[in-house]
This record gives structure tokens, sequence and C-alpha cells, in this order.
């Protein structure tokens, strides 16, 4: 019985993958030339989400410090989830909606960009950090799933909105990891490729 279940999680998930990679190419690619546009313009990329989510905020952000594939100096990135004591600091003395708004209103600028990462499209922490981002200036790049919830509505025409069409958490998690490792080889390839 458990051998059946594992293997409908990998048929799921490769189906999903390869239906979203008709609905996704456009839109990925409208995110990671935003993303490009920032770094080649000395902005920097603030990433944030809840849970897996923020795993994968910190993901993007290693892969880019770091590297992702190829060789090359290392860019600005940072995941606004990795910083405990800020984190609830403000979860405690003001409310956990701000967590990821308030340290983006301290170090975001003009001409950086904001990945932020909700399965459901409704993570009210995220939402203000969009809505802040926007006072600042900030363009968004938001990867959700399950129609794209509050998020999807809250963003603006230069924004970029990658909407896994799933409605089921893990299948959309499965593909965030998909579209972050695209975007990494696409800031790679339009950066470093000669």
């Amino acid at each position: 019985m458990i051998q059946s279940r594992i293997a409908a999680h990998f048929t799921e998930s490769a189906n999903l993958k390869l239906a979203a990679s008709q609905a996704l190419t456009e839109p990925l690619a409208r995110a990671a030339q935003i993303l490009v546009d920032t770094l080649r313009g000395g902005g920097k990329i603030l990433s944030c989400g809840n849970g897996g989510s923020a795993a994968d905020a910190q993901h993007f952000a290693a892969e880019l410090v770091n590297r992702f594939e190829m060789e090359r100096p290392p860019l600005a990135a940072i995941a606004l989830s990795t910083d405990t004591s800020s984190l609830t600091s403000i979860a405690n003395d003001y409310s956990y909606q701000q967590v990821f708004s308030k340290p983006l209103r301290a170090i975001g600028r003009r001409g950086d960009a904001l990945l932020a990462i909700s399965t459901s499209g409704n993570s009210a922490n995220v939402l203000d950090a969009i809505h802040a981002a926007h006072e600042l200036g900030v363009r968004v790049v938001a990867l959700t799933g399950n129609g794209g919830g509050k998020m999807g509505a809250a963003l603006r025409p230069e924004d970029a909105h990658v909407c896994v069409p799933h409605g089921k958490t893990a299948r959309i998690q499965e593909v965030h990891l998909l579209c972050i490792h695209c975007l990494c080889d696409a800031i790679d390839t339009l950066l470093f490729s000669r």
C-alpha cells in the first residue's frame, strides 16, 4: 500500500511539473528579467516566506551569494527570514504580520527586488512585505499557488507573478523549488554567459 502511495506522489509531481512548464515559462522569464535588472542596477534581492517557503527564500539567497552552477562573483541577496532576534522581537513587540515588512523598510531601497513566496498566496506577513516593497519602489516577484490569493491581487503591472496551477501545498513547494532553480540559471545565463 505505501509503495503505491509513494509512486502516486512521484506521478502527480511529475505531471504537475510538465503541465506547469507551459503556464510558467513566460512569468518565470519576466521574473528573471526583473531580478537581472535589479542586480545590473546595483540593487539587491530580498526574499521572504514562512515554513517551507522560508527555506526556499534562504535557498535562493544562498544560491546567489555563493553560486548556483557556474563560477561567478557573489550576488547581492538577503533572506529576511534568517535573523531570529529581529523576527522574534518584531513579532513580540508589534505583530507577526510585520516580521518581513519592518526589516524590508530598514534595508530595502528603490531599485531592489523582493522575492515573496507563499503557497497559498495569503500569508499576511508576506503580503505586508509586498505593500512595503511598493511603498519603497521595490519591484516584486511573487511565487504562489492555489490561484494566487491576496498576493496575486496586490501585485502591480511592473511585478511578476509565478502562480503554480495547483492547490496542494507539497506539490506547489516542489514546483517552487524548480522555479527557484530556473531563476538562478536565468540570472547566471543573462549576467555571465559570453
